[in-house]
């Protein structure tokens, strides 16, 4: 979604104020300062500065490291001379280049099989997803609300069975349903990667099927090749790999007029294959994002340089002029009428001149007016194009918002279809893929940043089909320590969402959800973070509706990371910190703040406040501080020491008890990215042996055993039971997502994870209790007839306790006792037990106070 200050990037709830304090987004739209901080701090630098050249190819050097500066901070951003970004205008990738983002995705595959493999403990914890299951009360820019899941990439109806739907979620996996997307299931969690940019049927056996892995619009260096299907969806296998490694999926198109030929639009070039996509030769060296093939084999492409035509099965391609088109394109998709295979149109986000589409009738093309209020700012990101299978004249078009033109004579007429304003329903905004229910062409699929959408009527109504898509990309997680089942998590284009119990998460704010957390000692105060220096709280446990402003004063063009780092005291306390490119603290929730320079230029990237009279804070250059709370102010940052000098700190914890009990961990490649200090940072110890050499984006350390250690990786969350000296994989049934954020439950003694965009994950880190756990916590004696009342104190909140009363005096065989229970809640996480007993008989009783712990969840 959007948000503060950009006529682009809305955001809901913001006062004008905040908008004009707000840094303002550059070309690229909001997606693109995300995706170079993704790569940054991976240490792929070279990567983010040609990801800027491929979405905004108008700028020169400087200008793509501006943009790299403004995302991660200028002390993590290349000099201005970076050989990255020397030609913008180049649009395919450098060979060196190539071959490093094919050795990166090489790397998540053997990490990826790894975590596919039987577990190495047979019946040990095992990994469920608690959802979302769906979000009711999704935004969108219209008034209506829509539910909503993640991000889609790919649609595909099956078109031999209309009631049978594959989707592909961008880091989600292929989704299979065979109700017309009432209902779904996740058909590739155990495959190399959950990075899907197309899919496709074959025609006339729609039983083979192909996805393509490495979504092109963002995790195109995670593609792993093609997947195959010959059960029309349900299970996948890898059918190649070559040449396909490092490079994402864009489109995937058979070529009906010949068996076996299929044609491939990847971030690496325009490919074609004979046999059914099990070898490939590269016929263009340029990014192509699109092609569409007619049933008489006239293939057009739609590459950065280009459109492109072949009627030779794609063995050769030649140039097509587009009216007044330009050299280069920002983005361009071509789509072939079904109806009348001499219309074609091409769509096209143009650098300095903004949308542009083509059409072309009696073999010449002509330009046609666009839609009046289309936006083009983040074209490389969100882009379609499609032509009513039954009218030649109709034409859909997709950028942040669905448009459908109609052709009349000679006067086009547009219709916003996902933005009705106050006057229908909407649908989330974002859209990457279209497509038709066979045999019904006014019936179509839009999926987009907010999943999946069906129009009955050329998209004058819509239906979501978003229950049971479990696919939500989850930036950051915070639970409430006083409830099993309470999480708070920020999640990418849909907002801040919480899960009380329920397979549906509650929408409770708009924007894109960053960071997020909760005050231990009083959980009704509920913080949740915007992108940039933009935070709310909410005192009645983030209900919808009930959040405010309490961003600090931060000076005008002082930056952040696009979602900063934000943290409450982890124990006691009314502590908040909240990190850019200055660390701001509070001691009263967020209502005063503390401004505390870096004694260095840096930018902050994680934080952790073990409890409420310190705070320690890590930067994007591997640069570890401390500040302390004196009894009247807090003192200037103090420099520890590094534990890896230029690596990005992604975590950091601290034992509440002995603060010199110190853990670090890194997403930048290339060194060791789990540290740990035993002398307050002084000197650190190196702890990645046997830990997958992927970035390491969280780290949870067990209050029971502070040995037992979980940290996350991009792929699979591993354990160490001795500090750190030896890992074990610890992912039985977690699907093979990235996996942004940990967060421990001390109490309920459940692991949660947030994936990117496989929704939240738990495991019982000490498995499922399978039986009660009984004990005496007391025993007592009562004169003939008396009552007393006995206390038992700091029991969790979340445990489920039954207490028994049992006399341990020889009796007659009557009652001798009666007992009755009350449990207060003594603070936000514990609770205390009274038990009130009568002796009934005329005799002296002593007896046992008992409980049993059913569960602690």
């Amino acid at each position: 979604m959007r948000g503060p200050a950009n006529h682009e990037e809305r955001e809901p709830r913001r006062s004008a104020e905040d908008r004009a304090n707000a840094p303002a987004l550059r070309p690229g739209g909001k997606a693109l300062p995300r995706l170079v901080q993704e790569l940054v701090r991976a240490g792929l630098t070279e990567e983010a500065v040609a990801s800027i050249a491929v979405a905004a190819p108008e700028l020169d050097v400087h200008q793509a490291n501006d943009i790299v500066a403004a995302a991660v901070g200028p002390e993590a951003a290349p000099s201005s001379g970076t050989s990255a970004a020397a030609d913008v205008a180049n649009p395919p990738p450098r060979p060196a280049q190539a071959q490093g983002m094919a050795h990166i995705a090489d790397e998540y595959r053997e990490v990826a099989e790894q975590l596919a493999a039987p577990a190495a403990v047979a019946g040990g914890p095992s990994w469920r997803s608690i959802g979302p299951w769906t979000v009711p009360n999704g935004q969108t820019y219209g008034t209506s609300r829509v539910n909503v899941s993640g991000r889609i990439s790919a649609v595909a109806p099956d078109p031999g069975d209309a009631a049978h739907i594959l989707v592909g979620a961008a880091n989600g996996g292929v989704w299979e349903s065979h109700d017309r997307g009432a209902s779904w299931e996740p058909r590739t969690d155990d495959a190399a990667t959950l990075t899907v940019g197309a899919i496709a049927f074959t025609p006339g056996s729609p039983a083979t099927v192909l996805a393509g892995t490495g979504e092109g619009n963002w995790w195109s260096r995670l593609g792993t090749g093609v997947l195959r299907s010959t059960d029309g969806g349900t299970k996948w296998a890898p059918l190649c790999t070559a040449p396909f490694v490092g490079q994402g999926f864009y489109d995937l198109v058979f070529d009906p007029s010949r068996a076996g030929a299929v044609l491939a639009a990847t971030t690496g070039g325009l490919y074609a294959s004979s046999d059914g996509g099990a070898t490939w030769t590269q016929r263009r060296a340029v990014r192509t994002w699109s092609v569409s093939v007619s049933p008489g084999g006239e293939a057009l492409a739609a590459c950065q340089d280009g459109l492109f035509r072949s009627t030779d099965g794609g063995a050769t391609w030649d140039a097509v002029a587009l009216p007044n088109g330009p050299p280069s394109f920002d983005r361009l998709a071509v789509a072939i009428a079904p109806s009348d295979a001499t219309v074609a149109y091409a769509w096209a986000a143009v650098p300095s001149a903004g949308a542009r589409l083509w059409r072309r009738a009696g073999g010449n093309w002509a330009a046609v007016v666009t839609p009046p209020d289309v936006s083009v700012g983040q074209a490389w990101y969100d882009w379609f194009l499609a032509v009513a299978p039954d009218r030649a004249d109709q034409v859909y078009v997709g950028a942040i918002e669905v448009h459908r033109g109609d052709l009349a004579g000679t006067t086009w007429t547009w219709r916003n279809l996902s933005n009705k304003g106050s006057s229908g329903d909407s649908i989330h905004p974002d859209q990457h893929a279209i497509a038709f229910e066979p045999g019904r062409p006014e019936v179509l699929y839009v999926g987009n940043d907010g999943g999946m959408y069906r129009s009955p009527d050329r998209g004058v109504t819509w239906q979501h089909l978003n229950n049971g898509l479990v696919i939500t990309e989850f930036e950051y997680l915070a639970q409430d320590l006083g409830s099993s089942r309470w999480v708070l998590g920020g999640t990418q284009d849909n907002g801040t969402n919480r899960w009380t119990g329920s397979p549906a998460w509650a929408h409770v704010q708009d924007g894109d959800g960053g960071d997020c957390s909760v005050n231990r000692a009083d959980p009704r105060a509920a913080f949740h973070t915007f992108f940039h220096m933009n935070l709310e709280r909410s005192d009645a446990r983030g209900e919808w509706g009930t959040w405010r402003n309490v961003s600090p004063p931060v000076p005008a063009g002082e930056g952040s990371l696009f979602y900063p780092p934000l943290e409450t005291s982890a124990t006691d306390g009314t502590t908040i910190a909240f990190g850019g490119e200055a660390l701001y603290v509070s001691r009263d929730n967020a209502g005063d703040w503390t401004r505390l320079a870096f004694p260095t230029a840096g930018t902050a990237s994680a934080m952790y406040i073990p409890h409420a009279d310190q705070v320690f804070v890590g930067t994007t250059t591997g640069l570890l501080y401390r500040t302390t709370w004196s009894g009247s102010a807090w003192t200037a940052l103090t420099a520890l020491g590094t534990p890896r000098a230029g690596a990005w700190i992604s975590d950091i914890h601290a034992d509440a008890a002995d603060t010199d009990r110190l853990w670090v961990t890194h997403t930048t490649r290339g060194g060791g990215r789990v540290w740990r200090s035993i002398d307050g940072g002084a000197h650190w110890t190196d702890r990645s042996a046997g830990l997958p050499s992927l970035p390491i984006n969280a780290i949870e350390v067990d209050p029971r055993n502070r040995d037992r250690v979980w940290v996350a990786a991009d792929l699979g969350v591993y354990q160490s039971a001795d500090g750190g000296v030896r890992w074990q994989t610890f992912s039985d049934d977690l699907p093979n997502a990235f996996i942004g954020d940990l967060v421990l439950h001390p109490h309920a003694r459940v692991l949660r994870a947030g994936t990117r965009n496989r929704g939240v994950w738990e495991i019982p880190v000490d498995g499922w209790m399978t039986q009660p756990v009984c004990a005496t916590q007391w025993t007592g004696t009562l004169a003939a007839g008396a009552t007393q009342r006995w206390f038992t104190f700091d029991w969790p909140a979340t445990w489920h306790v039954v207490w028994t009363v049992m006399p341990t005096t020889m009796g007659s065989g009557a009652p001798q006792v009666d007992w009755s229970v009350q449990v207060e809640r003594a603070s936000s996480e514990y609770v205390t037990y009274s038990v009130t007993v009568t002796n009934l008989t005329q005799e002296p009783v002593t007896f046992e106070g008992r409980y049993a712990i059913l569960s602690r969840y």
